[in-house]
């Protein structure tokens, strides 16, 4: 009887501690999978957002109105779609509007007011 009780004690003793130790390491377990698969959705949303932005200006540069009917193009054509007019120079002067101003000169001639 004495070795049964001391067999019980043993066996109450390693339950205990499993199942208090184990569900501790089990819900630290489980908790950092939920926040890391949170963290993984955040940061695909954030790359997304970012992806879709690049591409938002990437195609805001290219858009060209004609002058003289007022049709958008990309910019791939040399002419309008709509009425045929000739798009190179707009995209000539789309591409100095972009330029960096302070790379530019002014001359200023200066006069003596009498």
């Amino acid at each position: 009887m004495n070795s049964f009780i001391k067999t019980n004690k043993t066996l109450v003793t390693y339950s205990l501690i499993f199942l208090i130790v184990i569900p501790i390491f089990g819900i630290n377990f489980f908790l950092s999978i939920i926040g890391n698969v949170l963290l993984l959705f955040f940061l695909i949303t954030l790359l997304i957002v970012l992806i879709a932005f690049l591409s938002f200006n990437f195609l805001k540069s290219k858009v060209i109105q004609c002058e003289k009917c007022g049709a958008i193009s990309l910019g791939l054509n040399d002419t309008c779609m709509n009425c045929g007019a000739d798009l190179k120079d707009l995209n000539i002067q789309q591409s100095q509007l972009n330029n960096n101003p302070g790379e530019k000169t002014i001359e200023v001639k200066a006069e003596e007011i009498k």
